[in-house]
Order: C-alpha cells, then structure tokens, then sequence
C-alpha cells in the first residue's frame, strides 16, 4: 500500500479522552474513532490488525479440532428465560423488543443459543466430542465504559463450546483449549498466564483466565514468578492425546497465580519470598467448565452406549479479540508510539523515501515494494512528498517492525538502511539483501 493512497488519519496530539497508553496510541495513530461511550468505527490500520488476530484464532482453533461457524448479533429472550439467567445476568444485557412484542437481546454471549442448537441436531453419543465456536461482536452495557477497546460496549470475541459425554472428556477439551490458546497468544507476541479465576455469571467450577501483565490491568495478580519463564514455542501437539494436553496444563497452572477475586494469602505464603509478585493484570481471555449446568436447563441430553438419555457435559471459552489489540499495545510500545510483533503488524515492512521526487530514489522504492509485494510481502510505502522527520515519526507511531530507509546518499553507496523498530537498530545492506532479510524474518513466524 502507499500511504498516498491509504486512509491513516494520524493525530499530533493526544485526545484529551485517552487515559491509557493504548487508547492515546489507537487515536493518535488512526486505528479507532469514537462512534458513541465505549463503541468504535475500525478503521483501516485499525481494522488490519484485527483481522490478523481474529485469523490467528481462527487457525488455532481448527488446529485443535474445533469447528467454526456464525451465530447472530440478537438473541431471543425466551431461550435466557429458560436457562433461568435472563434475569440474573443484570443491567449490562441490552434488552429490548421487536415490532411484534417478542422480548430480544444483543448478546453478551451465547451459551443458551448454542444449546438450543445443539439439541435441536444431535441426539447420539456417537455425535461427540463436539466442539463449536464463532467470532462475533458481542455487546454488555457497561456502566462506566473507559480505556478505548479495552473496557468498551461493543466488543469482538471469539466463544466457543465444547458437548462432550462425560466429565473426564469435557476436562480433555477444558485442556485442549488451554493448550490452543496458549499457542495463539504466543503467535501474537504475548505472554499470558492462565491463573485460577471466579466463574462470575458464566458459572462452572473450573475456571482459569489468561492475563497480560501490564500496569494499566484491572485486575491485581498474585503469582510466582517461576511462571513468567514458561513458553510454549513451536513445540508439536497431539489434540486428541489426553496426557499429553493434560500434562501442558500442569505445566502452566501448577505455579501460584491467582487474580485477587480468588487469591489465598496462606496458599500464596509457600511460594519462595523472592519469586512472589504482585502486579497488574489484564485478561485477554477465560475458558470454562460448568458440567450439566446448560443441557440440564435446557434438555440438551444424548443417548449414551447403554441407551440411556443424559444431559451433555458442557464448557466454554472466550477470547477478547478486539481487546487484544489494547493489550498488545500496552505490553508492547515505547515513547514515540507502538511496537507492533511480527505475527500481528498491520504492514509488514515499512519503506521510507528520504527525497520524493528524485528519480533514482523513487526508482528503487518502487522496486523495494514491488520485491516484497511479489514475495507475499505487504509493505507500506511512505510516498509523501513530506519532510523526512515527519515519515520517520509517523513509521514509530504506527509501529511497523521493520523499516527500510531509501536515500540519494545510500544510493550511492548501493545500499539502503534497515531497522527494527522494537531495538533501535540499523544495519546498511544492498536493497536486495533487506527484502531477503525481511523476508525470511516473516517464512520463520
């Protein structure tokens, strides 16, 4: 893309709205724009980055074995009747009726249209495992809606749900989610820890939520900090191998970390003094067991080996994926703006002409995004006929891992300069060799 051609509306100045680092950075940068209190238009860097979250949740999950599909924005109120939280699930629920009197919602989730699919099509053990999941907007009426996309109305989250027939295979898919969502965290950059958490309106006795430490988290955190050293890597996982999964999920939950709604000091105590930590946390996502609790509700029952009808044991799992963009940013930026990961970056390269207009240097720009377009490549070139202070600024706020710089005085010299945006730091090289250093960077995510 040029930029002269692209729609980036950057702000020089801060809104006087922003109150965290990841608002500021998302306003200035041209990311969002306020429709309403805690709802906002994407717009195109904004809506880029989404994307590229929402595919790497799409691509771990079916990894795991799970199936996607759409459920709608509006949800009846009879089914939320029926499972008995219509009115327990409180003021955030947006109610309201159609033009015939039929009480809907905009749902804050969707356990219950879920069942009444699943009861509606699958009556036989033989139908299980079954897992299923959508990315969809989702509303909850907050009352008091701040910090940008990470404490809005309107968010976009991915929630699936396991059927399974018995407890000790629900707890397999409790772990195979666990297990997925690690990886996609990994994929963006992040280090999220899964602590023990309140199951809150969703319900379920197991229960974990994976948090980014950062300063602006909402939730305290006690953990040991022997947890921060866990990484998944590139490690292969057999989904369907019970021990394997579960013996991932003792890995990352048998340290101490807990949020404060169920921190316990005494358990706390018996971690070493120098490895306890108390921190901010934000959550990024939960997964959840809760048994019976639905298909009991809601008759969502299967016919078991033995011919007896029995209520399926059921789970669900949620990530925030348009939070996630504020929590990447918040773990990830510095002074002059965003540093986006590599496995998120709205561009992948960004290309800056040091003198618009000068024929040798327009003339291996061209070619540097011709190179890396034909390799699969989506670079953004700064073509502006503007100072060169002013690109260099606009590339550190948008946060592109990796610029390459192009003038006259390289030119010369047969080399361009490339730099990376998380360390600072330039190396000189032959325009041939950046767009393969660029390259092979992205061929190893």
């Amino acid at each position: 893309m040029r930029l002269s051609r692209y729609f980036l509306p950057v702000l020089k100045e801060t809104p006087a709205e922003a109150q965290i680092v990841s608002h500021r950075l998302m306003l200035r940068a041209g990311m969002i724009k306020q429709a309403s209190a805690g709802i906002y238009s994407w717009l195109p860097m904004g809506f880029k980055v989404l994307k590229n979250i929402e595919n790497i949740v799409h691509e771990e999950q079916i990894r795991a074995g799970h199936i996607p599909m759409l459920m709608p924005t509006l949800q009846s109120a009879d089914l939320w009747r029926e499972s008995g939280r219509y009115d327990d699930y409180g003021e955030e629920m947006l109610r309201m009726s159609d033009r015939h009197g039929r009480d809907m919602l905009y749902g804050p989730t969707n356990e219950e249209l879920i069942t009444d699919i699943f009861r509606s099509h699958v009556g036989s053990y033989k139908d299980l495992p079954l897992t299923l999941y959508h990315i969809q907007w989702k509303f909850r009426d907050e009352v008091r809606p701040r910090f940008g996309v990470m404490r809005g109305r309107e968010f976009y989250m991915k929630d699936g749900y396991n059927f399974d027939l018995s407890k000790d295979d629900a707890l397999h898919a409790y772990n195979r989610h666990l297990v997925s969502y690690l990886r996609s965290y990994e994929r963006m950059g992040l280090q999220a820890i899964p602590m023990r958490a309140d199951g809150g309106p969703i319900g379920g006795d197991y229960t974990h939520e994976f948090l980014v430490l950062a300063e602006t988290g909402e939730s305290e955190v006690f953990y040991d900090s022997a947890v921060t050293d866990l990484t998944f890597g590139d490690r292969e996982i057999d989904y369907d191998d019970h021990a394997q999964c579960q013996a991932i999920l003792e890995e990352f939950t048998t340290r101490y970390a807990r949020t404060d709604e169920t921190h316990d000091e005494a358990v706390f105590a018996d971690v070493p003094e120098g490895r306890r930590r108390t921190a901010r946390g934000i959550e990024v996502g939960q997964i959840f067991y809760f048994g019976t609790k639905y298909s009991e509700a809601m008759g969502a029952t299967v016919v078991n080996d033995q011919g007896d009808r029995v209520p399926v044991h059921m789970g669900s799992h949620g990530i925030g994926v348009s939070r996630l963009l504020g929590a990447i940013i918040e773990a990830s930026h510095d002074d002059k703006g965003i540093i986006w990961p590599e496995g998120v970056t709205p561009f992948h390269c960004g290309i800056v002409n040091l003198k618009q207009g000068d024929e040798e240097a327009d003339a291996a720009c061209d070619a540097l995004y011709t190179s890396l377009t034909a390799l699969g490549l989506d670079p953004l070139y700064d073509d502006r006929n503007e100072r060169a202070g002013g690109k260099f600024a606009t590339m550190d706020l948008i946060g592109l891992p990796w610029r390459i710089t192009v003038g006259p005085r390289g030119l010369k010299n047969g080399v361009v300069e490339l730099t990376s945006r998380r360390t600072g730091e330039s190396e000189e090289l032959p325009p041939e060799q950046a767009v393969e250093k660029v390259a092979k960077i992205y061929a190893s995510l």
